[in-house]
């Protein structure tokens, strides 16, 4: 194997890693501005997670939380992630 083939075996791969993410990103049009999906994702996580704090708040759940700080946030990358994968897998 000359260096030509060589250098080209090894560029192949790395050209088609990059190219694998050319293609449509995932985006919606609101008022003329294009939004990125996780984006959209993320605040609708958001407002699922405090829905379910208010929920936990009427059943008297939410005494029962150690460490709120931690398990809100969680809750939203939780809804945000599946709302991702219902939404654009």
């Amino acid at each position: 194997m000359n260096s030509v083939q060589r250098m080209s075996a090894m560029t192949m791969p790395m050209l088609l890693g990059a190219v694998v993410g050319c293609q449509r990103a995932p985006t919606f049009n609101i008022m003329g501005s294009f939004f990125p999906a996780w984006l959209i994702c993320m605040v609708a996580g958001t407002i699922l997670a405090s829905v379910v704090n208010g929920l936990f708040v009427r059943l008297g759940l939410n005494t029962e939380i150690i460490w709120p700080v931690i398990v809100y946030p969680c809750l939203a990358v939780l809804f945000a992630c599946a709302l991702w994968l219902v939404s654009f897998s």
